[in-house]
């Protein structure tokens, strides 16, 4: 790839979309012939977060590919809880890694600390904005299910907040999609985010109710109301629950509906819907590490 650093999905043409889809789709079809592509390859993980698809996902598509992680761990057991900052941090752990992953719950992190490396550094979520990492699976998970032309797609959750929202928007634009935005009007869209999808060129339909816009969807994109992400913890109490579909829901819904979430979710899906053909984002998560597996695979190609 043309890019040395992965901080956002709208630094992604639609041709890098493509290259590494296309390459996942080949990792898929025969990880064996992945094996030892870069053996001896060291990822420092800086996770300041949370995580377990996207670390997890990570550390085993580096291994599937040969390599190895160096892990900061916690941030409890790491020099940070010393007061160390994160471009210090940085700084010390790209002298051990071919390549960093940073996770931080500050938006704008990943940019910053790209600023002082040199080694290849990829954004697995800055707090409120980007992922785009998670965006590149859901992109893969949707064009293996419903595919990228005259694609209908519902977004619905919390998209205030919800930095694959954001990811996965600005991606869409790169391709034939005809988006629609479910939420409370408390969690709409940023402003900034509304700007730069109508400067791509997208149509923005916002909508406070699944119900009018279902039976048109081919994909439905669904997150959890995230109550770490909330200032004020009486904003989340008024939206906790809100939005929740289960199997009577998609009653309306057509038969070849994709549903999606990225994980964790809380009461947002029913279990009911889990083993009905609509469920794809267990399928979703295990395509976290062909997805990696391919942009590592890329990104460590062009550091050589």
């Amino acid at each position: 790839m043309r890019h040395d650093h992965i901080i956002s999905a709208k630094q992604l043409s639609r041709a890098d979309i493509e290259e590494v889809l296309d390459r996942a789709a080949e990792v898929a079809a025969d990880p064996e012939a992945f094996a030892d592509r870069h053996e001896n390859a060291l990822l420092g993980l800086l996770f300041f977060e949370p995580s377990t698809r996207t670390k997890m996902s990570f550390t085993a598509a580096v291994k599937r590919l040969g390599g190895d992680v160096v892990d900061m761990g916690t941030v409890e057991s790491s020099s940070v809880k010393k007061g160390e900052s994160l471009a210090d941090t940085v700084r010390v752990v790209e002298g051990y890694a071919d390549a960093l992953v940073l996770r931080h719950p500050s938006e704008g992190s990943a940019q910053m600390a790209s600023e002082f490396v040199d080694v290849p550094l990829i954004n697995a979520g800055d707090g409120a904005g980007q992922h785009p990492t998670q965006t590149l699976l859901d992109l893969y998970t949707i064009r293996e299910s419903a595919g990228f032309d005259d694609l209908t797609i519902g977004i619905m959750g919390d998209l205030k907040y919800g930095r694959t929202v954001h990811s996965l928007a600005h991606a869409l634009t790169t391709v034939d999609a005809d988006q629609h935005f479910i939420s409370p009007e408390s969690l709409q869209l940023p402003r900034s985010v509304r700007y730069d999808l109508h400067e791509e060129g997208a149509t923005i339909r916002e909508h406070t109710e699944l119900e009018p816009v279902l039976s048109e969807l081919d994909v439905l994109y669904v997150t959890r109301i995230q109550a770490e992400r909330f200032p004020d913890e009486s904003e989340y109490r008024a939206v906790a629950g809100e939005y929740q579909i289960d199997a009577e829901t998609l009653e309306a819904a057509r038969d070849d509906l994709t549903v999606m979430h990225p994980l964790p979710r809380v009461d947002e899906i029913d279990h009911d819907i889990d083993g009905t053909d609509h469920a794809h984002y267990f399928q979703q998560a295990h395509n976290g590490v062909p997805v990696r597996m391919a942009l590592l695979d890329l990104v460590l190609e062009g550091q050589r």
